[in-house]
């Protein structure tokens, strides 16, 4: 994927925002380009998110009566728009693969991300919000009754392409067979034509997948855990400073933990005070 090829799913969203807050104050100055003018060098914040089928800490999801986003990377990246006193453009990405192969086209200033090593390459990470646990999902009947019965020959795991999920399965499960999906909506054909054994996801994400497939579960325990975190384009320290700052004040002020709630997700873990990944 190049920067002209983003798969455009909304156009860029403009939403509204009110007065200056604290972080604006802090990270303004004179003489040398701030925090905020390496954060926002178009003077509009521009959020890149996941939207998809799954709910999960880092997507945004459609709502069904409105057909506005709604979702924690929403949430978030408003809060910290109107503290910025700036407008708010949400760039829309199929999976977190797009966000990270973009991060050095100037399409998008922040995003939210889970963390592993090969992504450390194009964004870096600031403060953890979220704790990730991957799992596996199996269909009913499925031989694979716990994780580790899924690294043997013949069994095809399914994950989304470019997601920390499918990197961790293909550590976790190296004699398995790995497919590459762009979307949670391709991983469900998948295992409903019989394609695929196996699927790889963030447990959040799972219980809205196996609401789609009759008689599938979600294997106890997690094949991959790590944290899932406030991110920009690679190098921009001034900016994930700012972001970081930000990050820990929405966990204090119990903002990420509403965010979860709303979304659905009670049992998400948010990650503590001063977690880095």
């Amino acid at each position: 994927m190049n920067c002209n090829e983003r798969a455009d799913l909304t156009g860029s969203r403009m939403l509204p925002t009110t007065t200056a807050a604290d972080l604006l104050a802090q990270a303004t100055g004179a003489g040398e380009p701030t925090a905020v003018d390496e954060l926002v060098p178009t003077g509009r914040l521009r959020a890149a998110m996941v939207v998809g089928l799954a709910p999960s800490a880092f997507a945004a999801v459609r709502d069904p009566e409105s057909g506005g986003l709604r979702g924690v990377p929403v949430m978030l990246f408003q809060a910290l728009a109107d503290s910025l006193a700036l407008p708010l453009d949400i760039v829309p990405f199929l999976g977190v693969g797009e966000i990270e192969l973009t991060a050095g086209c100037g399409m998008w200033d922040v995003t939210l991300l889970p963390a592993d090593d090969e992504r450390r390459r194009a964004v870096t990470f600031g403060a953890a919000y979220h704790i990730l646990n991957c799992a596996y999902l199996v269909p009913a009947g499925s031989p694979v009754k716990r994780v580790g019965d899924a690294d043997a020959p013949g069994v095809r795991i399914v994950g989304l392409a470019g997601g920390a999920a499918l990197r961790g399965s293909l550590r976790a499960s190296p004699r398995a067979t790995h497919i590459t999906v762009a979307s949670p909506d391709d991983a469900v054909a998948l295992m409903h034509g019989g394609s695929a054994d196996v699927i790889a996801l963030g447990r959040e994400s799972l219980r809205a997948v196996a609401s789609l497939i009759e008689g599938s579960r979600i294997l106890d325990g997690a094949f991959f855990t790590t944290t899932t975190a406030v991110a920009v384009p690679r190098g921009r320290l001034r900016a994930v400073g700012l972001v970081s700052a930000f990050v820990e004040d929405a966990k204090a002020s119990g903002l990420v933990r509403r965010a979860l709630d709303e979304l659905g997700l009670p049992d998400a873990p948010v990650a503590p005070a001063g977690a880095y990944p």
